[in-house]
């Protein structure tokens, strides 16, 4: 996800951290786990359209990015719950700021 460099060389910070939110389904599954850990299938209830492939997918890039931890109970039948890091919930005041921006601009069509 990182974008190309510019001829002169600078990037702007806020690039990277905008790689870490877009996406068609980054943003909703951060706002989701704001609230709560959650189990995959009770993450994709909540999400609707996204196919299991698709969050599988997201999930891992995620973990990747260290924004979300993967914790498997070890549990018959299994387990597993899904959780912002400590990185991914210092997210939490920019996510908020966006969701209050995007309803005020929402207003004003």
């Amino acid at each position: 996800m990182n974008a190309p460099l510019p001829p002169s060389g600078w990037i702007c910070p806020a690039v990277s951290a905008f790689d870490l939110i877009t996406g068609k389904w980054r943003a909703m599954i951060l706002f989701w786990l704001l609230k709560e850990p959650l189990r995959f299938n009770e993450l994709q209830r909540r999400l609707g359209a996204i196919t299991h492939r698709t969050l599988s997918r997201t999930l891992k890039d995620m973990e990747a990015d260290g924004l979300v931890s993967r914790h498997d109970h070890g549990e018959i039948p299994p387990r597993v719950d899904y959780a912002l890091t400590p990185r991914g919930r210092s997210l939490e005041p920019v996510l908020l700021e966006l969701e209050r921006w995007a309803q005020a601009d929402a207003g004003q069509r």
